[in-house]
């Protein structure tokens, strides 16, 4: 595992340690280097690891989750021992803001490759991390973040907004569902564990998974985020 490249620091106040405040402290400082990535902080967090499960809820969520499938948000497939990586690149968007990407890829199948993509910026208006999800930023969630006693991270998703062209509207809760996250550091193992649940207040489980990674802190600028890794579309609107 690589060290911070030179002229890096988690000092930078990246959107994350703005949303927690104080609290950022409290997380394990590994996990103050990974959620450090910033475009001030000068590097960025490549993961690769094995989601030991990927699994979905009954048959009658296949529907739901191949919809999000065409905007890389959730898709039908459950595997075990499913190769991924998780590529969190720093750059400023074309509104100016600092922004994260969250970009998650899961060999699922040989030869069929899924992702989730999400891109994170921090509202000030809002107080907190903006989740945008999808290729296209049409959909926008904000972030609850808690530190837990053991300096792991819970992230869960609040209501979700919609955003395209004049229309903007936030979703009914039945059609849509709430994720908790949550990431931690083994330091006997030196590795990142990570853990998702979504869930739809009438249906129940939808989507999950849970596994493992290491990471790498590359040194990067906003010229050298790989250009498959930004939306398609941008969304002023959070």
């Amino acid at each position: 595992m690589s060290g911070l490249p030179d002229g890096g620091s988690t000092e930078a106040r990246s959107m994350f340690a703005q949303a927690l405040g104080s609290d950022f402290d409290r997380l394990h400082p590994m996990l103050q280097r990974r959620f450090g990535v910033d475009p001030a902080a000068g590097y960025a967090c490549v993961g690769t690891g094995v989601f030991s499960e990927v699994r979905r809820g009954a048959w009658w969520t296949v529907p739901f989750l191949k919809f999000g499938a065409y905007r890389n948000i959730l898709f039908p497939e459950r595997g075990a021992n499913v190769p991924f990586t998780i590529e969190n690149y720093p750059y400023t968007d074309g509104f100016g803001r600092p922004t994260v990407t969250f970009t998650r890829t899961l060999e699922v199948h040989p030869g069929k490759p899924r992702r989730f993509d999400a891109t994170m910026v921090f509202s000030d208006t809002r107080g907190t991390v903006v989740d945008y999800l999808g290729s296209h930023q049409h959909l926008a969630t904000d972030l609850q973040l808690a530190v837990r006693e053991d300096g792991s991270l819970h992230l869960r998703s609040t209501a979700l907004r919609f955003y395209e062209g004049p229309v903007q509207f936030t979703v009914p809760r039945f059609l849509t569902g709430s994720a908790d996250l949550y990431e931690a550091y083994d330091d006997e193992r030196q590795v990142y564990t990570i853990q998702l649940q979504v869930r739809n207040p009438l249906f129940g489980f939808l989507f999950g998974y849970r596994g493992e990674f290491t990471c790498a802190f590359p040194s990067v600028t906003g010229a050298e985020v790989p250009a498959g890794l930004k939306p398609l579309r941008e969304e002023l609107r959070n």
